[in-house]
């Protein structure tokens, strides 16, 4: 009776300390998106959207360049690292799962996640920038596909090992080939999952700095192509919110606060497609 008190007690101890910790994370989290959402909504207006970036102290003018140069680079990412983060993902699930080959890739994907982005950045800048001899989009994008890449293909592996084998094997009693029975079966049954881990990855992207002041560099024009230095919201926050001129401090607040909605609303979104498909 005594030992079962005991365990009770700890019990609630655990369960107090860990909801308090939870407490405390909200808390937090809800005073920070809070902060960016007060300052940030201060600078939303229709030229923030349409017009170009101005010189500190004229307070009209926006980031319309910033935002359509983070776009088209986290699509551009996004197209190149999903596909091949998927590909790898189900390799190492359904046939590479006990192999000694998918576990050297496992643990160069788990070093890959944990690897700081400004050493991509670089490594990037050398292999792309300096041998093109300029910045551009396209280096840019190739630096957040490689972030993203890790993240897509262990999500989708862990994602598609959740799938009960039964499901398989049903799919085979019923004389339908493997090729089929991956998209039509195992697919969409960890839809749910392999989704959030791409929008997890593009979370990850939306607010990177450090590789694009190695690749994309920045601009305050308009771009003519991908092929040049490419204006982003990152850098653009990151040299705002540096510098000392009140103007361009809102600016950055409301930079802040479009790529933390950007990114709320499409995760979101797509919870809510897949929920209403499911």
């Amino acid at each position: 009776m005594m030992r079962m008190q005991r365990r009770m007690m700890i019990n609630r101890i655990v369960l107090g300390l860990s909801g308090a910790a939870a407490t405390l994370g909200l808390i937090m989290l809800t005073w920070i998106l809070g902060d960016v959402a007060l300052r940030g909504m201060a600078a939303i207006n229709w030229d923030f959207f349409t017009e170009l970036p101005t010189p500190p102290g004229n307070e009209d003018g926006g980031l319309a360049n910033n935002i359509v140069g983070t776009l088209l680079m986290t699509l551009a990412a996004t197209c190149m690292s999903v596909p091949f983060g998927v590909m790898a993902g189900t390799w190492l699930s359904e046939f590479g799962r006990d192999s000694k080959l998918g576990g050297i890739i496992r643990f160069f994907s788990d070093i890959l996640v944990s690897a700081p982005s400004i050493v991509i950045g670089v490594f990037v800048y050398l292999v792309m920038v300096r041998p093109m001899g300029h910045f551009s989009g396209w280096a840019g994008a190739v630096a957040l596909a490689i972030i993203m890449l890790p993240v897509v293909s262990r999500t989708t592996e862990e994602m598609l090992k959740l799938v009960p084998h039964e499901l398989r094997e049903a799919a085979l009693a019923l004389g339908s080939p493997y090729w089929k029975i991956m998209p039509q079966v195992i697919y969409r049954a960890a839809a749910a999952g392999m989704m959030t881990g791409i929008m997890l990855a593009v979370a990850r992207v939306a607010g990177e700095t450090a590789p694009l002041l190695f690749t994309a560099m920045n601009s305050p024009y308009w771009m003519e192509g991908m092929n040049e230095p490419m204006a982003n919201l990152t850098v653009t926050l990151f040299n705002y919110a540096m510098s000392p001129y009140d103007d361009w401090q809102t600016k950055a607040w409301g930079a802040a606060f479009l790529i933390t909605m950007a990114v709320l609303l499409t995760t979101i979104i797509t919870r809510l497609i897949l929920r209403k498909r499911s």
